[in-house]
């Protein structure tokens, strides 16, 4: 757990590890091993000294992940509707188990590289902006499973997802103020994630120039 600063509030880690993986023959894509450490290790490494806590989304029997010490919650929303719904679940869980914290830190699962100053970009561009979320993008792309989240943004979400039928992150992230954060991608793109069968041979060889 990482020093609490005036700088950056408090902020809760969710991992979202909802995906059927379909590209890769289904399983859960985190568990795969690049250079020698599942990617779900390589993630917990890198947000774990940002983040007040870590979570994990996942579906199905969260034994399988009980290794790794982390809380296992659930998607609320039935039918896999994505990310939103691991996002949706992380807010609630959040006001309900550490109700001092105002916002969540999103990511995915299979990024194995993600930023060592992730949360603190993210929110200083925040405040910078006076936004009310804000996501990461490299590039010129935008990655918004990789953002901060207002709790108290948790009932408008559920409506739009459950109400609404809202399944793009981006078709919500529109409605409200969004700084977008870019990083560098020289030597490692931080916000590479394994796809597909290929991009866990790229992501070996990205390894070994990420100084994990």
């Amino acid at each position: 757990m990482r020093a609490v600063t005036t700088e950056i509030p408090p902020t809760q880690g969710v991992l979202l590890a909802g995906g059927l993986a379909r590209r890769m023959g289904g399983g859960d894509k985190p568990m795969r091993t690049i250079g020698g450490r599942t990617i779900l290790e390589r993630v917990i490494a890198r947000l774990e000294p940002q983040c007040d806590g870590l979570i994990l989304n996942a579906n199905g029997d969260p034994a399988r992940f009980a290794a790794f010490g982390l809380p296992v919650i659930a998607d609320d929303v039935p039918d896999f509707p994505g990310p939103l719904a691991g996002i949706l679940a992380a807010l609630d869980w959040t006001a309900a188990n550490q109700p001092g914290i105002a916002w969540v830190l999103s990511a995915a699962a299979d990024c194995p590289f993600l930023p060592r100053d992730l949360v603190a970009r993210l929110h200083s561009a925040r405040a910078k902006e006076n936004a009310e979320l804000a996501v990461a993008a490299s590039d010129g792309q935008s990655h918004p499973v990789i953002g901060l989240w207002r709790v108290d943004l948790r009932e408008a979400l559920r409506h739009a997802l459950t109400v609404e039928d809202v399944r793009k992150i981006d078709r919500w992230t529109a409605r409200y103020r969004l700084a977008t954060v870019a990083w560098p991608t020289d030597p490692v793109d931080p916000f590479f994630n394994a796809n597909t069968v290929e991009d866990i041979a790229e992501a070996e060889r990205l390894a070994a120039l990420d100084a994990a």
